[in-house]
C-alpha cells in the first residue's frame, strides 16, 4: 500500500502555483535581491484562512500542537506545528490569537485543524474566512509599513500583531519575516485586497519596493530555512489516523489544484521515509513537553536521540554547469533539467544524499540564489554527518533517467543571516546594507 502511495505521488502532475500573481513583475533577479537591498511585497492571499472559535478552542490547539500555549496573549502569533502519533509533521502554519476564544490559522494547519475538529470532542467550531495576506519584508520594510499605515510600528514585538488602517481599510499588521528580514504581513478582508495592495506599492515606491512573482518567491524560504509543506517536505497525511482526509479536503476546501507530487532520485521503502519530525526540520525549539499532545511520546524519544538535522547544501558550481552542458551534447540523453531559479510548479523534491556508498539523507527542492551566486537546497541529514563543512554527493536524476552526482558542501541553515528580530528602533544598525 505504501509503495502504491509513492508511485501515485510520483505519477501526479504538478500544478502551477496559484499565488503571487504571475511569474515575474520586474525581473526575477531584481525581485530576488529585493529582500537584501530594499524590500518586496508578496501576495500570500491564496493561503487558506481558518477561524476556530468556542470555549475549547485553546484546548484544541494545545492537544494537537507541539507548541506550549501556557503563555499565549491576545494579539500574539505562534508557528503552530501539528504532528501525527509517530511525531511526523502533519501540518504547520501561523496561529493568531484574536480574542479569548477566537483563533485564526493559515496554510496546512487550516486543513488539518478543520479535519481534526470534525471528529468531535471539542466545543469549538471552524469556519473558513476569506482574507488577503500581503507580506512586506526587507531592510526598508519598516519605512514602507509605517508610511502606508501612518503610524509607528517600532513597538510591535516579533510574532505579535495589532489592528492598523491602510487606505481606510481595517487591517491586522503581523510582525514576522519569512525572508529572514524585518517584515510585516497584513491580513484583512479579501474584498479590500486590491486597494491595500495598491496603497502599499505606492508607499513603497520611494523605498525601492518590488513585487514578488512565483518564479523566485520561494528562494526566500530557502535562504532563510523555512521548510514549506508540499515543497521542502511531505506532510504526514497518509497514516491510518488520516483516513478520509483527502475526501474531507475535496468536500470542504478549494485546493486550487495543488496536490502532493514527488520528484527526485530518492527511493524510499515506505511513505514514512519521506515524512519528517519537527526536530528533523529544525523546529525542535517549538516542541514543549509541558502538555499532552498528539505525537508527544514519539518526540520525547527522539529528543534524546535525534535522527536527522536540517542543513543547507551548497551545490558545486562545476557540477551544475555540467548539467546544463548536457543539453547541448548530442551523444547522450540530457540530464534532468535543473530549473533556475527554482521550479515554478508545486513539487516535493527528494534527492538521495550520499557519503560514499551510504545514503545519509534527503535534499529537498533546489534553488539558485543570485545573492550568494550558488544553487542551494534544504536537506535533512543523519545527525552524525550533518556538520558544517562536510562534503556529500547528491544523486541527480529521477529513477529510470540518466543520473549523475552533484558534489555539495554542508552549511548551516539558515544560510542567510537571520535579521527578523532586529531592533525596529534602529533598523539601520541591525540590517544589511
Amino acid at each position: 500500500m505504501s509503495k502504491d502511495i509513492i508511485g501515485f505521488l510520483r505519477a501526479s502532475a504538478p500544478a502551477y502555483h496559484p499565488g503571487w500573481g504571475g511569474p515575474e513583475f520586474s525581473s526575477w533577479e531584481e525581485e530576488q535581491l529585493s529582500w537584501k537591498r530594499t524590500c518586496y511585497i508578496g501576495d500570500w492571499s491564496f493561503l487558506w484562512d481558518l477561524q476556530v472559535s468556542g470555549p475549547d478552542a485553546l484546548r484544541f490547539f494545545s492537544d494537537t500542537g507541539v507548541n506550549s500555549v501556557a503563555k499565549f496573549a491576545i494579539g500574539q502569533a505562534k508557528h503552530l506545528v501539528q504532528c501525527d502519533h509517530d511525531g511526523k509533521v502533519a501540518a504547520e502554519g501561523v496561529l493568531m490569537r484574536m480574542s479569548d476564544d477566537v483563533f485564526r490559522t493559515q496554510s496546512s494547519t487550516a486543513f488539518w485543524s478543520a479535519f481534526l475538529l470534525e471528529k468531535g470532542g471539542y466545543d469549538a467550531q471552524w469556519t473558513e474566512i476569506r482574507t488577503f495576506q500581503l507580506q512586506v519584508s526587507g531592510p526598508t520594510a519598516l519605512a514602507v509599513c509605517e508610511k502606508v499605515t501612518g503610524q509607528s510600528l517600532s513597538d510591535v514585538k516579533f510574532m505579535h500583531f495589532r489592528p492598523v488602517t491602510i487606505a481606510g481599510r481595517s487591517v491586522f499588521a503581523l510582525r514576522q519575516g519569512m525572508a529572514g528580514e524585518i517584515g510585516f504581513e497584513f491580513h484583512g478582508d479579501a474584498a479590500d485586497a486590491d486597494v491595500v495592495h495598491a496603497a502599499i506599492m505606492a508607499a513603497g515606491e520611494e523605498f525601492g519596493i518590488r513585487q514578488l512573482g512565483r518564479r523566485t518567491a520561494m528562494i526566500n524560504h530557502l535562504e532563510a530555512a523555512f521548510p514549506t509543506g508540499a515543497w521542502h517536505y511531505l506532510n504526514a497525511n497518509f497514516s491510518a489516523e488520516a483516513a478520509g482526509f483527502p475526501e474531507f479536503l475535496a468536500k470542504n476546501f478549494d485546493t486550487k489544484g495543488i496536490v502532493p507530487v514527488l520528484r527526485g532520485s530518492f527511493e524510499g521503502e515506505t511513505i514514512d521515509d519521506y515524512t519528517l519530525s519537527p526536530f528533523e526540520m529544525g523546529w525542535g525549539k517549538s516542541v514543549k513537553f509541558d502538555h499532552e499532545f498528539i505525537g508527544r511520546a514519539a518526540l520525547e524519544r527522539e529528543a534524546e536521540h535525534p535522527r536527522k538535522r536540517r542543513v543547507t547544501l551548497v551545490f558545486n558550481a562545476d557540477d551544475v554547469v555540467r548539467i546544463y552542458a548536457s543539453l547541448f551534447n548530442g551523444d547522450q540523453e540530457p540530464l534532468d533539467f535543473l530549473e533556475i531559479p527554482h521550479p515554478q510548479r508545486w513539487v516535493v523534491w527528494a534527492d538521495a544524499v550520499r557519503q560514499g556508498v551510504r545514503t545519509v539523507g534527503i535534499s529537498s527542492t533546489p534553488g539558485y540564489s543570485l545573492h550568494f551566486r550558488s544553487f542551494l537546497s534544504l536537506a535533512y541529514l543523519d545527525a552524525d554527518v550533518a556538520e558544517a563543512g562536510g562534503e556529500v554527493e547528491i544523486l541527480w536524476g529521477a529513477p529510470g533517467h540518466r543520473q549523475t552526482s552533484i558534489s555539495a558542501t554542508i552549511a548551516p541553515a539558515p544560510y542567510k543571516a537571520d535579521n527578523r528580530r532586529a531592533n525596529l528602533a534602529a533598523p539601520a544598525e541591525t540590517t544589511p546594507a
